[in-house]
């Protein structure tokens, strides 16, 4: 299939909301059957509350970016500095255009960006039964590295793949 011609612009204040949205959309798509209801919406306020967002904007060892299709917000990926490697932190394309190269293109302006800062890999972390995403990660240079339980609180915790990507 073609890859969708996308714009790559970063997330600015007045996206903020958009960006919060967007998010519960895809992952009340993405992850029920994966992680409880309760969980999701414990995680998509602690990570895509607005203040959150704002906050992130503002961080300089962060990035957050979102992809337009003709005019319309289809994904983002924020990324940023953790523990001494560039992390792709999030990476969240909009149902309808999954499979078409969005999140592709969104990866590899992550790794221009790593690469131009001097980093050898850029590192992920995705839910091990996230198989969807797992298989997308590994078609766009990604291999797993380790595996991690953290407890992120409230009782939840997130069971990962690290996946890492050299440059």
């Amino acid at each position: 299939m073609n890859s969708l011609n996308i714009e790559i612009r970063p997330v600015t204040p007045p996206d903020v909301p958009a960006i919060s949205a967007l998010a519960r959309e895809i992952w009340q798509a993405t992850y029920p059957g994966i992680i409880t209801q309760e969980q999701i919406d414990f995680m998509l306020e602690q990570r895509y509350g607005h203040e959150r967002l704002y906050d992130d904007i503002e961080d300089a060892d962060k990035w957050l970016d979102q992809a337009f299709h003709n005019g319309r917000r289809v994904g983002f990926a924020f990324s940023e500095l953790y523990k001494g490697e560039f992390k792709l932190d999030k990476l969240y394309i909009h149902p309808d255009v999954q499979r078409q190269g969005v999140g592709g293109q969104l990866i590899a302006h992550v790794a221009r960006r790593a690469a131009k800062l001097g980093y050898p890999c850029v590192i992920l972390a995705v839910n091990k039964r996230n198989e969807k995403a797992i298989a997308s990660y590994k078609k766009y240079g990604f291999a797993v590295r380790e595996t991690v339980v953290d407890d992120i609180g409230r009782g939840f915790v997130m069971d990962d793949f690290i996946m890492e990507k050299k440059l």
